[in-house]
């Protein structure tokens, strides 16, 4: 395995984004939440600026907005007021809190600065107030959302709750049509569910006529609190460590039934979610559901006569680039290199398992990394097409002249990135296609003289 042990003189493009970030992002996918980030303006412009970037909706975070003087004193008092300022603006149900750098580095204690917020405005409606500490120099985006996932069912879930039958999936960050597609899914099976963070409305929503504070969707508090009633948990995500495991606070604390997964791309990983929902519900895979991982299989064989030997580099989430290895290996394509900012350790051993019979050689994995390290080691690669987000468009179309098929986020330079298809078998078979179809172009451009027919 590689990894960042290489010095380097400074971070050039990172593979990453800010830890209070992907807070936001989940904190979005409950219902009736106003996040707010402690820390400087700067800090909430930033996130909101590349949440709008890739979403297309807009999309408010408050600030507690620091300045000099609250970097000496302490921000307790622009904490509190912030909440107010929110409580009066957006009249949120809950309000999710994220540290960033700088009130981590002064020290602030947020639990205290709340519990005294409380007591001061006892007089008043207090919405549910969630906290999670997100310094940025100690993660990236998918721990801050992870934690912030984590940290709503510790402080929201009631500790004897009445059993339910809703079974709750933590389906990662993923896109909106994702989500919506996981929920069709367990509709299939007639399954009751929990998605947390369900984001398939909050961060794709409709046209209104009149503008709406906090967007409609997003899981319910009373879903929220009946967490631990739950017969079972499914969480998606291979690189997930256990001090951020959501499903493994619940199974420790709550005696809640433990499934953890990786992400349902491409066949195997799908099949490995259905078959978990078979078992826990006793029912079969649904006949709609058969009939379309029977396509994906079809248009395996058709796609493979244009995929087999192509070469492809990787890069984003852990748990994305390890659910796309996995598909690819179906495919055909030899992933030559998977790259990735995050640091959980678990993505080396996750990427070997996927490949595990399935390829003449494991790519090279690169953990906490940046874009100069992943070029560097994918220059004498050669690999015919990149998968990733908009950030490496520039070396992809300037630097080597290859296609750059865009997942993950950000997707800042295309329209339709809430519904980017990664998940189930109709999100395999939609990306298979656009993989197969770019590569065609790209053979058809290059070419003295194009063809009219394959």
């Amino acid at each position: 395995m590689l990894d960042a042990a290489t010095p380097y003189v400074s971070t050039t493009n990172a593979c990453k984004l800010c830890t209070p970030l992907g807070a936001c992002i989940a904190f979005k996918g409950l219902e009736g939440c106003m996040p707010i980030l402690h820390g400087s303006q700067g800090c909430a412009t930033y996130m909101r600026r590349y949440i709008i970037s890739h979403f297309r909706e807009p999309v408010d975070i408050a600030s507690s907005a620091l300045g000099e003087d609250q970097a000496i004193y302490g921000g307790g008092p622009n904490l509190m007021q912030g909440i107010i300022n929110v409580m009066d603006k957006y009249n949120p149900d809950i309000i999710g809190i994220a540290s960033t750098c700088l009130t981590e580095t002064i020290g602030d204690d947020v639990p205290m600065i709340l519990s005294g917020f409380k007591k001061e405005f006892a007089h008043l409606k207090i919405p549910e107030l969630i906290h999670v500490s997100t310094p940025s120099y100690s993660g990236t985006h998918m721990e801050g959302f992870h934690r912030a996932i984590r940290q709503t069912a510790i402080q929201m879930a009631e500790p004897d709750p009445l059993p339910h039958s809703k079974i709750t999936v933590l389906p990662g960050f993923v896109s909106p049509w994702d989500v919506r597609h996981l929920k069709g899914v367990m509709r299939d099976f007639d399954i009751p569910g929990i998605i947390l963070p369900d984001i398939s409305e909050t961060l794709e929503g409709t046209i209104q006529e009149d503008i709406e504070m906090v967007p409609s969707g997003g899981t319910s508090m009373q879903d929220l609190k009946s967490l631990g009633g739950s017969p079972a948990c499914i969480e998606l995500g291979n690189c997930i460590k256990n001090d951020l495991s959501t499903a493994g606070w619940l199974e420790k604390n709550l005696n809640v039934p433990a499934h953890r997964l990786g992400l349902p791309i491409g066949l195997r990983g799908m099949d490995a979610f259905m078959q978990t929902l078979s078992r826990i519900s006793g029912k079969d895979m649904p006949r709609e559901q058969m009939l379309e991982r029977g396509r994906l299989v079809d248009a395996y064989v058709d796609a493979h006569k244009y995929l087999f030997g192509k070469k492809c580099l990787i890069y984003g989430e852990e748990d994305l680039v390890t659910g796309l290895v996995s598909f690819l290996a179906e495919t055909g394509v030899q992933p030559v290199l998977a790259a990735s900012g995050g640091r959980s350790g678990l993505m080396q051993k996750s990427i070997e398992q996927a490949c595990d019979g399935m390829l003449p050689q494991t790519p090279s994995v690169l953990s906490g990394v940046d874009f100069y390290q992943i070029v560097e080691e994918a220059e004498k690669l050669e690999p015919d097409f990149i998968l990733g987000n908009s950030k490496a468009y520039r070396i992809a179309a300037g630097k080597w002249d290859i296609p750059l098929i865009r997942v993950g986020f950000p997707v800042h330079d295309r329209m339709g990135a809430g519904r980017i298809r990664h998940a189930g078998y109709e999100g395999a078979y939609d990306l298979l296609m656009r993989i197969v179809n770019t590569l065609l172009e790209k053979r058809q451009e290059d070419a003295d003289l194009g063809w009219g027919y394959m």
